[in-house]
């Protein structure tokens, strides 16, 4: 059976952040992920989350007003790639989070291809308990980010051979990307280790852009320890659209019951 989270970054924007594992305790997640937990200490988070999980955070990305958007793939950044890293993997250890998303950065070239292969197989090393995993962000929402495309992101993940590294599976950015996000999920479901979802046209409740969501569930649930995480706009109150996660939760206790 699927197990669903809230990107705590996108949803229940209506209360504060450490608010939200609760709302989406009480609204029918499974688990959380947010982008940046960094704001608020270890100790904050663990009273806030209770039992919910937290299952996917974001390295830092750097100054993000300025146009940081990580420093994995950056030449002559990977000391503060090192140092980023190591905060998000003490955060990771800490609150017992899965998985962690390396952000390579604004870069490009065959340079910034083999400082970010560099810097994996370094992280993979520091946080051995630890599952990676890279997301190709689309050029519209993400202008310069290093990684957009899925088979390059494929090319890199074959090139480290590490099973601890794996892709990120956004079908938002698949299809804008490439058009069709079903053929992405079919040429790299091997490597995917963290799956998330959001709407067509206007990312905003999932559904929609010819992608079934009850067949990624089934298709999901063939893996192993990978959650299905939300991560879209509302275009209302958070929870007064959260009709598909009822829809694919119900269908899920019909076939497992």
């Amino acid at each position: 059976m699927s197990r669903f989270a809230a990107n705590l970054t996108y949803l229940f924007t209506e209360v504060p952040m450490l608010d939200r594992p609760d709302w989406a305790r009480r609204t029918g997640f499974d688990g959380v992920e947010v982008l940046f937990p960094y704001d608020h200490p270890v100790a904050e988070w663990e009273r806030a989350l209770g039992d919910i999980p937290l299952v996917l955070i974001n390295t830092p990305p750097g100054d993000w007003a300025s146009g940081d958007r990580g420093f994995a793939a950056r030449p002559g950044d990977e000391q503060t790639f090192r140092d980023g890293f190591l905060h998000a993997a003490d955060y990771a250890t800490r609150l017992n989070v899965p998985a962690v998303h390396v952000m390579a950065g604004v870069a490009r070239g065959p340079q910034a291809e083999a400082v970010f292969t560099a810097n994996l197989s370094w992280a993979a090393e520091q946080a051995p308990d630890l599952t990676l995993v890279m997301e190709p962000l689309n050029p519209d929402d993400m202008p310069g980010y290093f990684l957009n495309d899925f088979d390059q992101a494929a090319r890199i993940i074959d090139d480290i051979a590490n099973p601890r590294i794996g892709l990120q599976f956004d079908i938002w950015h698949a299809a804008k990307l490439h058009g069709d996000a079903a053929s992405v999920w079919a040429d790299h479901r091997d490597r995917i280790r963290h799956v998330q979802i959001a709407g067509f046209p206007a990312r905003n409740e999932p559904g929609g852009g010819g992608f079934s969501l009850p067949d990624l569930c089934d298709a999901v649930a063939e893996l192993e320890n990978v959650w299905i995480s939300a991560e879209y706009r509302p275009a209302r109150g958070t929870a007064q659209g959260l009709f598909w996660l009822n829809a694919l939760k119900s269908r899920g206790a019909l076939i497992g019951g």
